[in-house]
């Protein structure tokens, strides 16, 4: 032992370079650990899409500097697109109803979906950002893997539908279904389509998560006044 601390006595300038490498080595085994992680996460989408049938674009090459305007537009369109169909179903209280997998990050397809479009948004270039070919050509790869792990999950919940869901469940989500149609339809009194939005609520609690904004949306469509019937036109008065 004091022969140790005499060695640390005498050498210890040795502990500034030695803790460098040691740095050095965490960061190279990190960044090794994220290279795979992120390959494993393009096998698994290239499994789901072989799998599904899904037909994806080919590999994004490495573009010109004059053509990476256009490039990135067409890139964030389809990003932009694929994030709007998305939010059909998060806004949409009456497709959470039919296709309940499509938000529910607990179904592998769903959840495979939402780390893809994680990885694309955070690829995005910045607005009036200038991406280099080789940062472009990531980004549109990550936007393709995207609509191809949207395509696989929307495909899935079309097919399953509620399947996940309990016979009792599923009754509670038809119920729900049907109150819905009350709740949003003009025709019915302001009072029906309050009890009946209360109602959905009640039935949705604890089998769907609604975000805000869905139920922002949902909220206007029960408000909205009924049509009043048009004034009868005036007689003309008499000469």
């Amino acid at each position: 032992m004091n022969e140790f601390l005499q060695f640390a006595g005498h050498y210890w300038w040795l502990v500034f370079p030695l803790f460098g490498m040691t740095m050095g080595a965490i960061g190279t085994v990190n960044k090794q650990r994220e290279l795979s992680a992120r390959r494993r996460h393009r096998e698994q989408l290239e499994l789901m899409r072989v799998q599904s049938g899904v037909t994806a674009s080919a590999p994004s090459p490495v573009v010109q500097a004059p053509a990476v305007g256009d490039d990135l537009a067409r890139a964030q369109a389809r990003h932009d697109d694929i994030t709007h169909r998305w939010l059909d179903y998060e806004l949409d209280v009456s497709k959470l109803i039919s296709y309940p997998a499509m938000s529910d990050g607990r179904q592998p397809l769903t959840a495979a979906f939402l780390r893809a479009k994680k990885v694309a948004d955070n690829l995005r270039p910045a607005a009036g950002e200038k991406p280099t070919p080789e940062r472009l050509a990531e980004y549109r790869d990550a936007v393709t893997d995207y609509e191809v792990a949207f395509e696989v999950a929307e495909r899935d919940a079309r097919r399953v539908k509620a399947a996940a869901f309990t016979p009792e469940e599923r009754k509670r989500l038809e119920t729900a279904q049907q109150l819905l149609g009350v709740a949003v339809d003009q025709a019915a009194t302001p009072n029906e389509r309050q009890v009946a939005y209360r109602r959905v609520r009640q039935e949705l609690d604890g089998l769907i998560w609604l975000s805000d904004e869905a139920v922002e949306n949902l909220e206007k469509k029960v408000a909205l006044e009924l049509p009043r019937p048009a004034s009868p036109t005036p007689p003309e008065p008499a000469v």
